[in-house]
């Protein structure tokens, strides 16, 4: 038998190192030739490494989240053949690069940070990224004077019920617990105390999106500036459409009306349109609009980039928006379609809430939130009416971005939206 070493490839483009975000493999697998073992992610895309020989895994160079660089052993594989003991074969895989870039980790803060349902099984930490802390017996909190009086009255203090800071067990927890004839506290049925704790390692996607916003927060002073809107002409208007709309045509929802305002407003306002290399002190004024769509995923937020939005209409945008909300859901975004936004839109739906304060995507410097539109009694001089309302909160760049600018360009969203009639209207 002989040992086969495969080593972390060269993914090109000048990259050193990549981050180790799965492995599908363990020692004592059997493996074939062209068997995906691992997975890796750069900051460009995520790269499969397959097995170039038939064989036995006997040793796995790292643990999930590790930071590999190139040319470092990554996979020790027991081989047949003669030369057993014999140093081991040095081995340049091709790896695979999937079209699942590592997107880019636009994160307004109104995104749903939905947590990890990690269920405790038999395995190795090193390989899950998952520890679970076993249950345990801990010691009763009590001072040394409550300590002696249990002792004294033969009293296990695991078996009282603390009232103090920190479930800290009193003189009075004891002198109940006594008078009760030494019986522990009735306690409902099935409500037990819970102890264990889930370590979960933060890797792969998770990862880029905590680095992107810690760089988001760090570098860029927010100004977040909320507004109103009156929805209920525009919602009556894409009622209709959707009424009236063509087998072909997917149903609008109201992102795309946002996506022409935008437009028409940048028209007025390009400094939104902007991003900045702080490093150079750069501001690039973006001529063409390419807007980023802030997308819940399984795997978690991305935002895919619908481009040129200035020279898409409705239906268009509409057909765009919904083609790559599919891609990014389903892991099948390229690079291309994940990166070059100029603003974003972050948008909960029903879940919006009322205020919200998006966090801007690095370089770019202005965010648009949507917030939930729900009916309010609105004064209308004589009387109180229903009438749908929907709040923007917005996040701008305030080293690039004054207030003023920032509040004219919501308040011509604003009337974009409330006179929906405008959003057609070529200048």
């Amino acid at each position: 038998m002989g040992e086969f070493v495969i080593k972390m490839p060269d993914v090109g483009e000048g990259v050193a190192e990549a981050e180790l975000v799965e492995w599908h493999v363990k020692p004592g697998d059997p493996v074939r030739e062209d068997m995906i073992l691992a997975a890796v992610m750069t900051d460009k895309a995520t790269v499969e490494i397959p097995s170039p020989v038939n064989g036995t895994v006997l040793w796995l160079g790292a643990e999930i989240g590790d930071t590999v660089a190139v040319k470092a052993p990554l996979v020790r594989i027991e081989i047949a053949g003669e030369g057993a003991g014999t140093p081991a074969a040095e081995e340049k895989p091709t790896a695979k690069v999937e079209e699942k870039p590592a997107p880019k980790a636009e994160i307004p803060a109104v995104a749903p940070s939905q947590p990890a349902k990690v269920e405790a099984k038999t395995a190795e930490p090193a390989k899950s990224g998952v520890h679970v802390a076993p249950e345990r017996q801990e010691k009763a909190l009590a001072s040394p004077a409550v300590r002696l009086r249990a002792r004294e009255s033969g009293v296990d203090l695991r078996q009282v019920a603390g009232t103090g800071p920190a479930g800290r067990i009193t003189h009075d927890d004891l002198d109940q617990f006594l008078a009760r004839g030494a019986q522990p506290a009735v306690v409902p049925a099935g409500l037990v105390r819970k102890t264990a704790i889930d370590e979960i390692k933060v890797t792969g996607l998770r990862r880029r999106i905590a680095e992107k916003m810690t760089l988001s927060t760090s570098r860029i002073p927010h100004i977040t500036y909320v507004e109103e809107v009156d929805m209920t002409a525009l919602e009556d208007l894409r009622t209709m459409m959707n009424r009236d709309r063509k087998p072909d045509q997917p149903k609008l929802t109201i992102l795309p009306y946002l996506m022409r305002a935008l437009v028409k407003a940048i028209a007025d306002l390009p400094g939104v349109n902007s991003t900045f290399d702080d490093g150079a002190g750069i501001i690039s004024r973006h001529h063409a609009v390419h807007i980023g769509i802030a997308t819940q995923t399984p795997a978690g937020l991305t935002v895919p980039v619908v481009r040129h939005a200035e020279a898409r209409g409705i239906w268009d945008c509409a057909v765009e928006l919904n083609r790559l909300a599919e891609a990014a859901r389903t892991g099948t975004a390229t690079r291309d379609e994940l990166t070059g936004s100029t603003i974003t839109i972050s948008s909960l739906g029903a879940l919006g809430g009322i205020v919200s304060t998006p966090v801007i995507n690095h370089p770019e410097v202005a965010i648009v939130g949507v917030n939930k539109l729900a009916v309010r009694p609105v004064w209308d001089g004589a009387q109180f009416v229903p009438r749908k309302i929907m709040n923007l909160s917005s996040s701008f760049d305030h080293r690039v971005i004054d207030g003023w600018d920032a509040a004219t360009f919501v308040q011509r969203l604003k009337t974009l939206l409330e006179t929906p009639a405008l959003i057609f209207v070529e200048a």
